[in-house]
């Protein structure tokens, strides 16, 4: 099978919902099969961008916090949104600062992920932040957070019994953790 072929057809979409964080459009399409059908489509107006702050000694740093889609209490890798346009790596020392109060000085990009490409085309990206030094936090007013500071062989435990369940936190932990040989 071609992997660039598109077996769908797109009829027609209306917006159904918009707000600054989100669009929702509804398509009426033609499945693979041929027969009808409608696909709803959530597109973020934000790049998804996770921190992962690694230490000379291992360590890491979560931040927990209750999620309102959820209606539960969620620990996950430092993370934010990047207004698309701006330089991604600037609003991930931002979220950086914001929710630990590190600064890194040295970054790389170690992943990009669809977070949940059968319903949305939100693209992510996760950064590995080492030397780093600590300041003041500086959540925004929606934000209460808790900041956990654990060894990243933990924090890859925590992925593996579903103590973390995000799904940019769980990859980039384990992908983290593997460039580190843990």
């Amino acid at each position: 099978m071609d992997e660039k072929f598109n077996p769908w057809t797109t009829l027609d979409g209306k917006e159904v919902y918009d707000n600054p964080w989100i669009k929702v459009v509804e398509y009426r399409v033609l499945t693979p099969g041929g027969s009808k059908g409608i696909y709803g489509k959530v597109s973020f107006k934000n790049k998804a961008i996770g921190i992962i702050p690694v230490d000379e000694q291992g360590n890491t740093w979560l931040v927990g916090q209750y999620r309102y889609t959820l209606d539960e209490y969620c620990w996950e890798i430092p993370m934010g949104g990047g207004p698309i346009g701006i330089d991604m790596l600037e609003s991930a020392k931002r979220e950086l600062k914001e929710e630990t109060g590190l600064i890194a000085q040295d970054w790389k990009q170690i992943m990009r992920i669809h977070t949940s490409n059968s319903v949305t085309d939100e693209e992510g990206f996760v950064y590995l932040a080492t030397d780093l030094t600590q300041e003041e936090p500086e959540p925004e007013d929606t934000e209460i957070l808790k900041v956990k500071k654990l060894h990243l062989s933990e924090a890859v435990e925590w992925v593996m019994n579903d103590k973390i369940t995000d799904a940019i936190s769980a990859s980039g932990i384990l992908k983290a953790a593997r460039l580190f040989d843990i």
